[in-house]
């Protein structure tokens, strides 16, 4: 079937221009003006809305076990929810349990993915050493389209990886020309403080920033990124959330280190005053890691996003309703880490980005769409609207208004951390493989229609530094 979006402006990271995009089947076969509907095409006027990209979160965690439960949104209603909100791929967590095989652990989460709607890819978290891990590694690069290798900093007791483990894991990664990511807090420290501030009184949610304050964040960027140097390995910075991390990711790239840093949607608009409400139900649904922080880190991290020291931007999607959350009435430290987001990413950053005049359109796709496709070496196919690539596309209306709300999001959770929130630019159309998947307000999706995307190694970052560091070496006569 083809498909022709007339009329529109298409815009890309690098350009805006009116024009039409053709789809056939699943693939867009040309783009520019004028261009002539084929017989029997279904004809979707774009007049007066920008076409773009679909969105690529690349931080989501669907299904997740984690605190002794499981989030509540599987694939199947993650990736529906992404595409009514204008996201076409999602990038999930393969995150295997202390000695667990990580081969087995990927074989499991893409088992509970087959359900998606739309198409995703995942990261795999390292969470312990030894020759398995090491094997393992190569074969989900060669054979399984993994490039990409997460570190928990965080989580002591659990999934925590220790120095050992990330020198480890970054000196193979570097060998396979994966990369390396990481949740960069000091969770020595995080334990540590958790087990004061609880002993002082402080049970409830208010608890959880004051146990997790921005310098743990920044330490642990700053160790990750400096061993990440030594190493020779480029590095990716997940939820960058304060100013002390940031200044640490900026301090590396001026540097000249290879380094990528992300940034949460709700971390650049909410603050942390959500922990002091007194009604414990919201207070609770905050409850994420790294925490909401004040005002300032907020205006800070735009900065960030606008001079391009934050590539991407995610919502680290990972959805507890109240019962679970309820698991730590008592105790701050027992409520399950997570937020709900994958539905409200595009339009919230839309509305405080571009809106604003923070983000032009173009940087607006660049930092959810296009960045993430060539960090993680899926584009052009994805992220980008040039001939050829894949037909994941949303027909964004600038003018179009809704309020964020749980009695109307699709994300299956029973509260919205932008609840109330009134944004202008939201998706007419979502396109996924050509096909519409979101129109006038409803979905249209398929389980199991969503393919798994395989994402090729870069070639070995190792190679080009130690050319760049065997050129810098003084020679004898250099020396004298």
């Amino acid at each position: 079937m083809s498909i022709l979006i007339q009329g529109g402006t298409v815009v890309t990271a690098e350009h805006a221009v009116r024009g039409d995009v053709l789809v056939r089947d699943d693939t867009i076969v040309a783009v520019g003006p004028g261009l002539e509907a084929p017989a029997g095409a279904r004809v979707i006027d774009a007049d007066g809305c920008y076409v773009m990209p679909g969105g690529i979160d690349p931080h989501t965690h669907m299904q997740l076990p984690f605190m002794g439960t499981v989030a509540s949104e599987d694939f199947e209603s993650g990736t529906a929810a992404a595409a009514a909100g204008g996201t076409t791929m999602i990038i999930d967590f393969v995150i295997p349990s202390p000695q667990q095989r990580l081969l087995e652990a990927y074989q499991q989460w893409r088992e509970w993915a087959t359900k998606s709607v739309a198409d995703y890819s995942f990261h795999v978290a390292v969470t312990w050493w030894d020759d398995s891990v090491h094997a393992d590694m190569e074969t989900l690069t060669r054979e399984h389209g993994v490039n990409s290798f997460k570190h928990f900093m965080a989580y002591k007791g659990a999934i925590m990886c220790d120095d050992e483990v990330l020198v480890n894991s970054f000196t193979r990664a570097r060998e396979l020309g994966a990369l390396c990511t990481v949740h960069a807090e000091n969770g020595e420290l995080v334990w540590r403080l958790q087990q004061d501030i609880f002993n002082q009184g402080f049970t409830g949610p208010e608890g959880h920033p004051l146990s997790r304050p921005p310098e743990v964040e920044g330490e642990a960027a700053n160790r990750a990124l400096r061993i990440a140097e030594v190493l020779g390995v480029p590095l990716y910075l997940v939820h960058t959330s304060c100013i002390d991390a940031l200044e640490a990711v900026t301090r590396a790239q001026l540097e000249g280190q290879r380094v990528y840093a992300e940034v949460l949607a709700q971390h650049l608009v909410i603050d942390d005053s959500v922990y002091r409400s007194k009604d414990w139900r919201t207070a609770a649904h905050h409850v994420m890691s790294p925490p909401f922080r004040a005002r300032e880190h907020q205006a800070a991290l735009w900065r960030g996003l606008q001079g391009g020291m934050l590539h991407t931007t995610a919502s680290d999607h990972c959805c507890f309703c109240t019962p679970q959350k309820a698991a730590g009435k008592d105790d701050f430290r027992l409520i399950p880490n997570g937020t709900g987001g994958v539905e409200d990413r595009m339009s919230v950053l839309w509305h405080h980005g571009v809106r604003t005049g923070k983000l032009t359109p173009s940087e607006f796709v660049r930092v959810t769409s296009t960045a993430a496709a060539q960090i993680f070496n899926v584009y052009p196919r994805k992220g980008s609207v040039t001939v050829g690539a894949d037909a994941d596309l949303v027909v964004w209306d600038p003018e179009g208004t809704r309020t964020i709300s749980a009695k109307t999001h699709n994300q299956k959770i029973d509260f919205n951390i932008y609840e109330g929130m009134e944004v202008v630019g939201i998706p007419a159309y979502t396109l996924s493989r050509g096909k519409v998947v979101w129109a006038d307000g409803k979905l249209d999706v398929e389980r199991g229609a969503g393919r798994y995307i395989d994402r090729p190694c870069h070639a070995p970052y190792y190679d080009a530094v130690k050319r760049a560091r065997a050129l810098a070496k003084p020679t004898a006569v250099d020396r004298d």
